[in-house]
């Protein structure tokens, strides 16, 4: 069964004040894991003693692409330590997006070392994977094309691929062989046309479908992420997990 977790990046204004304290409230909520993005200081160790504590599981952590590429030893050792055997690329600088070839290589090259050592590369996506081209097809499916199963998974971003002009329906059936963690987020179009992140059940993305379809895919974990809170971000994600409660009583998919 679909398990629930936690991108941390949503409560991140909390984790800076209270690792710890943060991570206990998750779990309370009812999240079963976190994925991390950034550690605050701590060390693996501590980090592991914190996660024993909650029962939290550490199912994945974004890693930025120059520690993927200058210090992976380091990062697989660090994640090994905490339980943890995703390690997903989790975006590119704007300045970076004229050399896809590059990033490409350098993503069959650290897909590799993962493997060698037992862990698991995933590319995380925004809305550019989907709107800017290569090869006349969008940037995400060349990637997905060119560096092979084997060495990178995905880590589907509903929201953005939605936001980007596709349907995530159909990303999730393409891709489901290679798809063990998805982003479930919700968004609402300002005035501007800039997107802004809210809570699950109330922005203008077809959430519910998108669990359906995940679900169907075999799909190890919904990761709730709301890149911006306008309230309290501890709130939100518990408006979230309602959300997520109220669905599984409809559909009696999800073990919250």
């Amino acid at each position: 069964m679909v398990q629930l977790g936690l991108q941390l990046y949503t409560v991140r204004d909390h984790l800076e004040q209270d690792f710890e304290g943060t991570l206990r409230k998750v779990a309370e909520l009812g999240y079963q894991g976190v994925e991390f993005a950034g550690f605050y200081g701590r060390t693996a160790e501590q980090v592991q003693q914190i996660l024993q504590e909650t029962g939290l599981v550490a199912l994945g952590s974004h890693t930025q692409y120059d520690r993927l590429k200058n210090a992976l030893a380091e990062e697989i050792a660090f994640n090994k330590a905490i339980g943890n055997h995703y390690l997903v690329f989790p975006y590119l600088a704007e300045e970076e997006r004229d050399r896809w070839d590059e990033v490409i290589e350098d993503l069959k090259v650290i897909g590799k070392g993962c493997a060698e050592e037992g862990m698991i590369l995933c590319y995380h996506n925004h809305d550019f994977e989907l709107t800017q081209k290569l090869q006349g097809k969008p940037v995400l499916d060349v990637i997905y094309e060119k560096v092979p199963a084997n060495l990178l998974k995905a880590e589907l971003d509903s929201c953005w691929v939605a936001f980007g002009g596709a349907d995530p329906l159909e990303y999730i059936v393409t891709y489901r062989d290679r798809l063990p963690l998805l982003h479930l987020k919700d968004v609402v179009t300002r005035a501007d046309g800039s997107p802004e992140t809210v809570e699950l059940g109330r922005g203008e993305i077809a959430v519910d479908k998108i669990a359906d379809a995940a679900i169907s895919a075999d799909v190890k974990w919904l990761i709730v992420e709301q890149d911006y809170c306008a309230g309290d971000s501890l709130e939100s994600i518990s408006v979230s997990m309602d959300w997520l409660r109220a669905y599984s009583k409809k559909r009696g998919t999800l073990n919250v």
